[in-house]
């Protein structure tokens, strides 16, 4: 039961990072700045890196919506890539593909017949669909429901991070959480994608975020330090891209956590693209909970 139990996990914490990955953690806050410390393009001109920062996560968090493309590593645990539009006007919708390429997530997958996956976003859920292989250990159901409160009672403290991330985690988290570290500073303005932007950069330390000046309410300050410590991250290097529409374009996260060090690269294009999600037929589909509690259905008997 055990080994089944870390791999029906496992596959949650993959596409929790995969969606970390097109959203998550990023953006430093300092309360000062170079004499010259001004941003190119028409969003961003003449601010500082906190103020440039402040814009852009109150622009991309109103734009509701956007496509994103990713690609994420986390340890021996896996690699994967993920592509897709997802929505945060009212609750986090949408679709993404995700396709496993290493680690031991992506052994499981392989056992279950396939290494890649349509994963569906609905605000108290997400919905995984399996392959054949899977389909036919389930009751010939395609779908796995993760529900959030289901992974939060399941998982103790790492499953309370899984709930936490995957209902705040939207672009604009990225720049929350480097505008709290108050390391933030501008690297300069390139070429992303042949969109001009400018490059922020800021180191991550978890014990310090809530002394630092980073604009943020005590409450949000608190919530990222939450969020990072239950994953073992005590700090981290973030890179974020903003076009001259003040909308994040480019992220990069690289640190540690406690399943080893890890790297998450996204993108984000078509802000305000129609972004939906529907829940798959009830017949089709097998809830998370039920899984754990099957001790025949091992993904391929080991």
């Amino acid at each position: 039961m055990k080994s089944t139990t870390v791999r029906r996990v496992g596959l949650a914490a993959a596409v929790v990072t995969a969606l970390s990955g097109t959203a998550a953690c990023g953006f430093s806050g300092s309360s000062g700045g170079g004499k010259d410390d001004r941003a190119s393009g028409p969003g961003t001109a003449r601010l500082s890196p906190v103020a440039g920062g402040r814009s852009a996560e109150r622009s991309t968090g109103g734009a509701d919506s956007a496509e994103v493309e990713s690609t994420t590593t986390m340890g021996s645990l896996m690699s994967m890539k993920a592509d897709g539009a997802l929505g945060w006007a009212d609750g986090l919708t949408g679709d993404l593909t995700i396709t496993y390429t290493g680690g031991s997530v992506a052994d499981t997958m392989r056992r279950l017949g396939t290494t890649s996956m349509e994963a569906r976003y609905l605000p108290d859920a997400y919905y995984a669909r399996m392959g054949d292989r899977f389909a036919r250990q389930a009751g010939g159901r395609h779908w796995i429901r993760y529900g959030y409160a289901d992974l939060a009672a399941l998982g103790g403290s790492s499953g309370a991070y899984l709930k936490d991330q995957m209902q705040n985690t939207t672009p604009n988290q990225s720049v929350k959480l480097l505008l709290a570290s108050g390391d933030v500073r501008k690297v300069g303005t390139e070429k992303v994608r042949g969109v001009e932007a400018t490059h922020y950069s800021g180191t991550v330390d978890v014990a310090d975020l809530a002394g630092k000046n980073s604009g943020l309410s005590a409450g949000q300050l608190a919530g990222l330090r939450r969020q990072l410590t239950q994953a073992g991250v005590s700090t981290e290097t973030v890179d974020i891209w903003i076009d001259g529409r003040d909308l994040l374009v480019k992220k990069i996260e690289k640190g540690r956590m406690s399943a080893g060090e890890y790297s998450q690269t996204a993108y984000y294009s078509h802000y305000g693209v129609k972004a939906s999600a529907a829940e798959p037929p009830a017949g089709d589909t097998e809830d998370f909970r039920k899984l754990l509690k099957n001790r025949n259905l091992t993904g391929g008997g080991s």
